[in-house]
């Protein structure tokens, strides 16, 4: 049987492909894929370039990087987990990418697709978490 939220899965691991390939930038930058803690001690800009034309702005407890190809927005979870990912982030790179993902550049598609495959129990919450912070279920990426 095909998955119906194929496309879904795709996106999800796009979305984690592209922050591995941001934060492993960054490591090689700063020495570390967590920059949040080198931001709050004044030991780097809040924004600021990452290497040619590639670029990052942190938020919150988040980072987005201007890579070549599209803009990746992910928050850090505990111990710097990278992982984790929503409803807006997923729809964000759908829309960054809309002839791979353009039946998810509709929010009220991807939503409804998104609560389908947590039903399914494929997704569960990164504990703990302020927002609803989702990421696959048994798999931990840092």
């Amino acid at each position: 049987m095909i998955n119906r939220n194929e496309k879904l899965e795709q996106l999800i691991l796009e979305f984690l492909s592209k922050v591995d390939a941001a934060t492993a930038l960054l490591e090689e930058k700063f020495g570390t894929r967590c920059i949040l803690r080198l931001w709050r001690t004044n030991k780097i800009e809040r924004c600021g370039t990452i290497i040619d034309d590639i670029t990052y702005e942190l938020h919150g407890v988040g980072c987005a990087v201007y890579l070549p190809d599209v803009c990746i927005d992910f928050d850090y979870g505990v111990d710097g987990r990278i992982d984790g990912f929503d409803v807006w982030r997923l729809y964000l790179l759908a829309c960054e990418l809309p002839d791979q993902y353009e039946k998810y550049t509709d929010r009220k598609v991807l939503t409804a697709d998104f609560k389908e495959y947590i039903a399914e129990g494929k997704l569960e919450e990164m504990v703990p978490s302020t927002d609803k912070i989702y990421v696959i279920k048994g798999k931990k990426f840092t």
